[in-house]
């Protein structure tokens, strides 16, 4: 049951030109404090890979897997990706972030080349799942694309819609558990099925293999265990992680228009 396009093209991703990138998180263990060494051209834009804390956890705590992807990612593929984490209530902070990184000009707006050479992936577990689907909402609104969207047992934050994918989002993937009192939405849908291709919904179940949980204190242990054990199943992150890998020598909609002109 792998979704379309896993372990597609992991270990040839397409090397870029490198940005050394300027941004900050508000918790541990991910800060960044640099500035470009060079211009970017809007047609290759490094992948920018946004993801979502759930409940209320402070974006790069590592007991939690979209925090530990994020720092892979980095590690792994440092000239092709720039992944960075923010708790789900510091939407403003991400938005700010991705424009500032989008405005390679510098001049204070983006172009609508910038819009176009836009190349994110956006994912999150819980409530920051629900937060994903929201700011790819606020990136449509501004004409930003979106490569992919991930939800790993996304619950709805309250005056949002998880379950409906904005036409900007090329692809979504959602990933589910259905034991426990607190677990996942089960189906996605697109609101535009021409533009946006929902690869899928995967349901995973730990009744007979569970998933070691620690760091979590024994609450979310006790009343929420299958909802935190998705969020730490290793076996769900590497099929997410090859997700991004395949994605991250997509080609944007500016280089889509070049090819075909050159055919």
């Amino acid at each position: 049951m792998n979704p379309a396009g896993v372990g597609a093209q992991t270990t040839d991703a397409k090397r870029v030109v490198r940005a050394t990138l300027s941004t900050a998180t508000d918790g541990p263990g991910k800060s960044r404090d640099e500035s470009y060494s060079g211009s970017v051209s809007p047609a290759r834009q490094p992948l920018l890979v946004i993801g979502f804390m759930g409940g209320r956890i402070h974006a790069g705590n590592l007991a939690h897997g979209e925090a530990r992807l994020a720092q892979e990612l980095d590690q792994r593929y440092p000239e092709t990706m720039h992944a960075i984490t923010f708790a789900n209530h510091r939407e403003h902070e991400a938005l700010r972030t991705v424009l500032g990184l989008l405005d390679t000009s510098r001049d204070g707006r983006l172009s609508d080349a910038e819009k176009k050479a836009a190349r994110i992936i956006l994912f999150g577990h819980s409530w920051g799942a629900s937060e994903a689907i929201q700011f790819a909402r606020e990136l449509d609104r501004r004409g930003i694309p979106v490569l992919l969207t991930i939800q790993v047992d996304s619950i709805e934050k309250p005056g949002e819609d998880d379950g409906l994918i904005p036409p900007n989002v090329r692809e979504a993937v959602n990933f589910y558990q259905t034991e426990g009192l607190l677990h996942g939405r089960r189906v996605i849908q697109a609101v535009d099925p021409a533009r946006t291709t929902i690869l899928g919904s995967y349901k995973s179940s730990y009744r007979s293999n569970p998933v070691p949980c620690a760091g979590y204190g024994w609450f979310a242990r006790a009343f929420m265990k299958p909802h935190i054990e998705i969020e730490n199943d290793r076996a769900v992150w590497e099929r997410i992680e090859a997700l991004i890998v395949a994605r991250s020598c997509a080609m944007n909609p500016v280089e889509m228009a070049s090819a075909c002109m050159e055919k």
